[in-house]
């Protein structure tokens, strides 16, 4: 048997082949709608005229329909004069490609919505309808939800935004409820020399929670927190710079603290479903009468067992003697601020989108926007509405890998 090596042709070379890199594509023009919010208590729009006039300046086309900005108190002329086409037919503004709303998409607009559109909006996860879902799927939506939507940091900016002005504003609305203005004890939140400071209680050391705690301190006033993740409290503790009350939910330490409240703040989170009721009936029958409870959870259920949901027109009712301010989406209630805030999020990721030559784009160079997409192309691509609606689950991730 023959041992000798194998034989090279002279004439045999080889050609290096030439390396296929990942071209930038060219920037494409957006074409956005903003419809006007019919849903319940929203007064927000997404994007102010501020940042309509920036993206039409970068040759975005922007149509905005007749009295969309009304709620949070910017005019059509602003709008106009900001470079937006006015719209008096909802169905002319879901005529554009991308859809940008302050609310979920409710199900009079599935009939306005067209196939394979991208929409940019909150989905509400508790009230959320599997026959909404399904349609959208039908209709090969793409959709990226506020709530999960995160920066380079690995933050929600638009959640975080929110839950700092629902924080800051629940003492303007408990301190307006004490006063006599509104038949309340007549009492001053915070304080003055000489007076003992009016007692707040804070159920849950979140966001919420901090920016309630620094508005009330702020005020003058005498903070205890309550919750049961230590490493909040901490949190919470090293971003206020001071030593504070804190305390684990201990039943009978939380029931002897609410006795002597003059205001208390639901701020419970909940990472799915129903928020946890903290505070029984019988603990709110013993708080002093004229007290405030202002429960940010209800939008959840609620953590007091007496809450019930309210409206802006008729923010709050009566029981055991104690005032409850049980309103949903208390930030719409600042519509222009919480505009603002939700703008300075949104127009800099559509500079984004266009800059790339689209979301498909954006999101195969930018991992952080993934975690925002519900749905890609009409497939289901969030494990949790999977789960929860009982559909179809695909990775994101090997749907982009297939489209290059």
């Amino acid at each position: 048997m023959s041992s000798g090596k194998p034989v090279v042709s002279a004439s045999f070379s080889y050609e290096t082949l030439e390396e296929t890199l990942d071209i930038k594509p060219k920037g494409a023009q957006l074409f956005i709608g903003i419809p006007k919010e019919n849903s319940f208590q929203e007064n927000r729009i997404a994007l102010i005229p501020e940042a309509v006039g920036v993206l039409a300046n970068n040759g975005h086309r922007v149509v905005v329909e007749h009295r969309a900005g009304e709620g949070a108190h910017f005019s059509e002329k602003d709008y106009s004069e900001a470079g937006a086409k006015i719209a008096y037919d909802k169905k002319e503004v879901f005529q554009c490609d991308l859809i940008i709303k302050s609310a979920p998409v409710s199900e009079e607009e599935l009939n306005f919505i067209k196939p394979n559109q991208t929409i940019i909006s909150p989905i509400h996860l508790p009230v959320m309808k599997t026959e909404i879902l399904q349609k959208l799927m039908e209709k090969r939506i793409t959709a990226l939800s506020f709530e999960n939507l995160k920066d380079d940091s690995g933050h929600n900016p638009i959640v975080r935004s929110m839950s700092e002005i629902a924080g800051s504003a629940v003492m303007l609305v408990a301190g307006n409820y004490l006063s006599n203005a509104n038949n309340g004890k007549g009492m001053l939140l915070g304080g003055i020399s000489g007076i003992p400071p009016t007692k707040v209680i804070i159920i849950g050391a979140g966001i919420v929670g901090e920016y309630a705690a620094r508005t009330a301190m702020a005020m003058g006033s005498s903070v205890k927190v309550f919750d049961n993740n230590i490493y909040k409290l901490k949190r919470m503790q090293n971003n206020m710079g001071v030593r504070m009350w804190t305390s684990v939910i201990e039943p009978k330490i939380l029931a002897k603290q609410l006795k002597t409240c003059d205001v208390a703040v639901g701020a419970i989170s909940s990472s799915g479903g129903r928020s946890p009721i903290i505070v029984t009936e019988e603990m709110v029958a013993q708080m002093r009468p004229g007290s405030v409870i202002v429960d940010v959870s209800i939008d959840r259920g609620g953590c007091f067992e007496t809450s019930e949901i309210t409206s802006h027109e008729n923010p709050i009712f009566l029981k055991h003697g104690v005032i409850h301010y049980c309103v949903p989406n208390i930030p719409s209630g600042f519509a222009r601020t919480a505009s603002q805030a939700i703008s300075n999020v949104l127009m800099p990721l559509l500079l984004e989108i266009g800059e790339e030559g689209g979301l498909e784009n954006l999101i195969w160079h930018k991992f952080n926007i993934r975690s925002g997409i519900y749905l890609f192309k009409g497939a289901l691509t969030n494990i949790h509405l999977s789960q929860r609606f009982n559909l179809k689950y695909t990775d994101l991730n090997l749907l982009i890998a297939s489209q290059r």
